[in-house]
């Protein structure tokens, strides 16, 4: 078993609590540049919570962090996967066709995933056309033109096992609690450890980042209310050790979830203003907005970030619609935002 690293992705296996392991497998060429998956010894196999992107170099570092412990693949009995993301299923699907480990998959994931496996993706011209992006459209074409959909297509198929409300998943030695947190994806779900005070958290809670919302085919109407909801139930729980999926294992749950609310409260009250400012579509808005922790102009993001961006953005806009904040309407398929009008304090309705 590896010391623990000077950096968080550096490979190898990090023993975060008796019998859990936290293994970082690569994401080449993305910013995050790595994923944690967990590996949870459960009598004489391993139970794992997510899988890592199916990919030659990510199986290479996961066969050999395992190696490390003992175990090889046909010792992984079971998937525990918190989202459907490419970087947290694909690689259990590989390894369930090899060697025969069932695999878990909230409920609410449902629908995206057949979108994915049908080759429906969402509707991303409608969705650009809605944001006011028409601008992007030339610059995401140009980026989807090199990649195979249809090699994407096939790493997807159905999970052995459909997660459903908040439920107990019994182990040989431990009793794990899913519960639903949607938000970053509709069918996201955590997986809490009591009797060990620790939580599973996926993407749903990050120590240093924040993750992105609503970014999959079947999209919801309000991605960021449920975001902040599923983050506000997790005050609920006692407060227990962060297992992330992205970033060095944090102390306290809670504590990052009042960073995240505030860091949302900010958001919303920034994005507010840009309507204010004279912003009436979401793309307008974003890039009136600062991105990343270094605050960079939407212009320095690249295309796939840019599309995060104006995402996020209309998440966020359509929480201040449902808040009374503000206002919106659609014409020619582009829903553009407005202050609501100043109505005087105790002025009398209009009869």
């Amino acid at each position: 078993m590896s010391t623990v690293p000077q950096s968080w992705t550096e490979p190898g296996s990090y023993e975060v609590a008796p019998g859990v392991h936290r293994i970082p497998l690569p994401l080449p060429n993305d910013g995050l540049r790595a994923v944690n998956v967990y590996a949870i010894e459960d009598g004489d196999g391993l139970v794992m919570i997510d899988s890592g992107w199916a990919l030659e170099e990510a199986r290479t570092q996961l066969e050999s962090a395992l190696g490390s412990l003992g175990y090889g693949f046909e010792d992984i009995r079971r998937f525990l996967v918190t989202h459907v993301h490419r970087d947290h299923y694909t690689m259990a699907l590989t390894l369930r066709r090899m060697y025969g480990a069932k695999v878990a998959l909230g409920i609410g994931e449902q629908p995206s995933l057949n979108r994915i496996i049908a080759g429906q993706e969402s509707d991303q011209l409608a969705d650009l056309i809605s944001w006011g992006a028409e601008p992007m459209l030339e610059r995401l074409a140009a980026m989807y033109a090199g990649i195979d959909r249809s090699k994407a297509q096939q790493a997807y198929d159905q999970p052995d096992e459909w997660l459903t409300g908040p439920a107990d998943v019994d182990l040989d030695k431990r009793t794990l609690r899913a519960i639903p947190t949607p938000g970053h994806t509709q069918g996201h779900v955590v997986f809490l450890d009591p009797e060990s005070s620790l939580l599973f958290a996926g993407d749903h809670v990050l120590p240093h980042i924040t993750p992105s919302i609503g970014f999959e085919p079947a999209r919801a109407k309000q991605p960021l209310g449920d975001y902040l909801d599923s983050l506000r139930l997790l005050r609920d729980y006692p407060d227990m050790r962060l297992l992330p999926a992205h970033g060095p294992v944090a102390p306290s749950v809670h504590g990052r979830v009042t960073e995240l609310l505030r860091h949302h409260d900010e958001r919303l009250a920034a994005t507010l203003e840009t309507v204010r400012d004279g912003a009436a579509t979401a793309y307008e808005s974003a890039r009136r907005l600062g991105w990343t922790r270094r605050h960079r102009h939407f212009d320095d993001l690249d295309v796939f970030n840019q599309l995060l961006a104006v995402g996020e953005t209309s998440a966020h806009l359509a929480l201040l619609v449902r808040r009374g904040e503000l206002e919106s309407s659609t014409v020619d398929g582009v829903t553009e935002y407005r202050l609501p009008p100043f109505t005087p304090e105790g002025a009398a309705e209009s009869a």
